[in-house]
């Protein structure tokens, strides 16, 4: 009925590869290999190599992985790109993404039918390129580089611009069509925060969530789930509609019609939800 989309993405520095089979194991719906911050120039090229090496014996667990590249503008685009099309990653997460034609230029260099491209929103341009960034052919989903962006735009951690830019990114997500973007990282590794900061964006219309430990995963995954309540009344709304076939009914003292039943259906499908169902990546 309805998709499951991913809820947590795990970045893992491509240049530890100690670290991506327990990334794999951690309990993340997806992992990132990241070459652009969590990598020193230094060591990106060795980054590469780990994450080629790496991912020539990946077998199933290909699906699950995507891999962060280095900015358009900078030194090692090219072969960050170059590594995406000879391992045929399944999605490329895109940093500081500005504009649609930074997802074409992408993908006319990956490998066709087979990578999709996850654009970052961490600036000022991006936001304003959201619905063409959002609507750009290969597009898998948005997610909303909430640090970078307090830094683009000079703003504190408790601006209220913040709310702004990530209530703008879920709607052009859902107008393109898109799965409920991801909400970005939280820099506490306190699993509360974790939990206060994903039910916040939840509430903004995010449904995932960026971590960069595997702590934060748990959290993240309690936060998106639906609560005993929301889960009680999903099934009484759901019993009483079944009992009544069609129309508008009355449950709890409220009147219920066929918008109120398609939200407990969701509800009710991600409280059933297995790791079995999620969708490929991304």
């Amino acid at each position: 009925m309805f998709d499951h989309p991913p809820r947590t993405y795990l970045f893992v520095p491509g240049n530890r590869p100690e670290r991506f089979a327990k990334a794999l194991a951690s309990g993340a719906d997806r992992i990132i290999l990241d070459l652009e911050d969590s990598v020193a120039s230094r060591h990106k090229a060795a980054a590469r190599a780990a994450i080629a090496e790496w991912m020539a014996s990946a077998g199933q667990a290909h699906g699950k992985v995507l891999i962060r590249i280095n900015g358009a503008a900078s030194d090692g685009y090219a072969q960050d790109l170059a590594l995406v099309r000879s391992v045929q990653a399944v999605c490329v997460m895109l940093p500081k993404c500005e504009a649609a034609n930074q997802v074409a230029a992408a993908r006319a260099q990956l490998a066709a039918g087979i990578t999709t491209v996850l654009p970052l929103i961490e600036t000022a341009r991006g936001m304003l390129a959201l619905p063409d960034i959002a609507a750009a052919s290969g597009v898998a989903r948005l997610a909303f580089g909430a640090l970078d962006y307090m830094t683009d735009l000079g703003i504190p951690a408790d601006s209220v611009a913040l709310d702004v830019a990530a209530s703008q990114i879920a709607v052009a997500s859902r107008a393109a069509g898109l799965a409920s973007p991801l909400a970005g990282v939280t820099p506490a590794l306190n699993a509360a925060q974790v939990n206060a900061d994903m039910v916040h964006s939840r509430s903004l219309g995010f449904g995932a969530k960026m971590c960069i430990h595997p702590t934060q995963i748990a959290a993240a995954h309690a936060a998106l789930a639906p609560s005993a309540e929301e889960i009680a009344w999903a099934q009484r709304i759901l019993q009483a509609w079944q009992t009544c076939g069609a129309g508008a009914i009355q449950v709890d003292g409220k009147m219920v019609d066929r918008p109120v039943v398609l939200k407990a259906q969701r509800i009710a499908t991600q409280a059933n939800r297995t790791d079995s169902h999620l969708t490929p990546c991304p």
